[in-house]
């Protein structure tokens, strides 16, 4: 077993020279990019990472034709704190970041700098479509007027969202600065995570309406025969139908693609930041994948997630651009089952093991509540192989910056570290350390892996703790891992190396309380 001291882990913790290599060809043109980002999607759920029950070829594809990552993370095992990183380069702790609400207000300032505003400084045309889930406005949000601050104020030309998750209100699409579709002043769309409003059934008053029965928690408001959490009333005519989600999200970028497509590539490249809804609960595909796998509604939405990048990469190749796209394909957090609706996603497992060979899951603080399924692939640029590089998301702010001739400003992209090198080979190293965030924080190095004890004060979640389906990790005790020798986080070994753990524990205070 490997130790070292908390001098080295500190270095690799805080050696982010973001930028510090520019691997721009100046000549060549700026490379597309897009970020293919699935919600909830397992380290085990696709086939080249040992999916069973589902088939997964254009996913595959990519994964046999670009660079697999066997050690890549998200930040945090649950989304928005996971979105947040992505976007700002700085780790979500550091904004009290959690799961938000469907009616928060706007998580990342506006004119703070994300990936998106960073590369229009590149000459990027830049666009997000799908789950956006990092809260809108001001914090007093009248739906049926502007909405802003949004996307377009932190770097986006153009949005097209779903506002938070498909299983809370408002379940209405929003475009830019507005709801789609609201076409009745007298029929306004109103929206409550306080109390009921108005007079739609909720889960509790009309059971016998609902597709999915439902937990407690996701018992309020029934729109398209799903029960979700909060209340909403009317906007009647602006009302989505989940199943529709693909096609229409595929649609629309799609049209982005196409319109950047059809341009001087040279000289107008496009960033877009494909957010999918699936696999989150509530599942709903469109018709025509239910029963493409064996293990109902979940596995039909993974074969829905695998149709949605077979078209984004068909219309690259159509609009021969593909050789000049950086596609990246990651996941959030890790997987869960039974997340508030009865879909049988346990009851359809068969062998199916969406974490693969890890502990965890979502909302965990194990490994597969961070460590997923990640791909770089970019035809004629990336050598095909499989990266053991040690990876997070919180570093393509600056690793993308590099790719696009620029480094991030003074004050942004703080946690930040440039992988471009390991983005593009897979004989580059990562990092040698990074941090996860749960309910507590934990620090993967080298083989080790340190999970600090929940603080005093800080509650679990009942409906995690409830939860027999979700392992959580969560102790008031520390915990350490080899995970060379342990990958399924059985053998605590805090008690033979205290001093590891203890130098660990400092650092993550350390890091914790650090001003940038």
């Amino acid at each position: 077993m490997k130790t070292f001291s908390t001098l080295s882990i500190l270095l690799f913790l805080t050696c982010c020279s973001p930028g510090a290599v520019n691997t721009a060809d100046s000549n060549k043109p700026l490379p597309n990019i897009i970020i293919l980002y699935v919600d909830d999607l397992g380290y085990g759920d696709i086939g080249e990472y040992g999916a069973t029950g589902v088939l997964t070829p254009n996913i595959d594809r990519l994964a046999r034709e670009g660079l697999k990552y066997t050690d890549a993370y998200s930040t945090a095992a649950t989304c928005s704190p996971s979105r947040y990183s992505l976007l700002t380069g700085r780790y979500a702790f550091r904004r009290n970041a959690s799961v938000l609400p469907g009616d928060a207000p706007l998580m990342i300032p506006a004119g703070s700098a994300t990936i998106a505003s960073m590369l229009q400084r590149a000459g990027y045309r830049t666009a997000v479509v799908g789950k956006w889930h990092l809260g809108l406005g001001d914090g007093d949000l009248n739906w049926n007027q502007d909405i802003r601050p949004g996307p377009l104020e932190i770097g986006f030309d153009y949005a097209f969202l779903l506002p938070a998750t498909g299983d809370r209100v408002p379940s209405v699409y929003v475009e830019n600065h507005a709801v789609v579709g609201l076409s009745d002043e007298d029929d306004p769309l109103e929206i409550s995570y306080s109390a009921p409003i108005g007079d739609m059934p909720t889960g509790l008053s009309h059971p016998q309406l609902l597709r999915q029965a439902a937990d407690r928690q996701h018992s309020d408001t029934i729109v398209n025969g799903i029960s979700r959490i909060g209340f909403m009333d009317g906007g009647d005519s602006a009302h989505w139908r989940d199943e529709d989600f693909a096609d229409l999200f595929v649609e629309k970028a799609v049209a982005f693609i196409e319109d950047t497509g059809n341009r001087n590539q040279a000289a107008d490249p496009f960033f877009l930041y494909f957010s999918f809804h699936d696999i989150h609960v509530p599942r709903l595909p469109n018709e025509r994948f239910v029963g493409a796998s064996e293990m109902g509604p979940r596995g039909d939405a993974i074969a829905q997630v695998d149709w949605m990048t077979g078209q984004i990469v068909q219309t690259l190749e159509r609009l021969q651009i593909d050789d000049n796209t950086l596609i990246i394909f990651t996941s959030d957090n890790g997987p869960v089952l039974d997340d508030g609706y009865a879909d049988q996603a346990v009851e359809l497992l068969g062998e199916h093991r969406p974490a693969g060979a890890l502990r965890g899951g979502k909302y965990s603080a194990f490994e597969a509540g961070t460590r997923v399924p990640t791909i770089a692939y970019w035809p004629n640029s990336i050598e095909p192989g499989t990266s053991h590089a040690l990876l997070s998301q919180v570093d393509f702010f600056a690793t993308l910056a590099s790719i696009s001739g620029q480094s991030p400003e003074p004050g942004e992209a703080t946690d930040s570290q440039n992988l471009a090198a390991a983005l593009l080979s897979a004989e580059s190293r990562g990092r040698d350390a990074l941090i996860t965030q749960s309910a507590t924080l934990g620090i993967r190095s080298n083989d080790w892996k340190y999970i600090a004890p929940i603080p005093e004060g800080v509650t679990i979640p009942t409906f995690v703790e409830q939860n027999k389906n979700i392992e959580s990790g969560f102790s008031r005790r520390p915990q350490l891992f080899d995970l060379s020798l342990d990958p399924g986080e059985q053998n605590n070994l805090v008690d033979q190396f205290p001093e590891l753990a203890a130098e660990f524990q400092d650092e993550i205070d350390r890091i914790r309380t650090s001003e940038e």
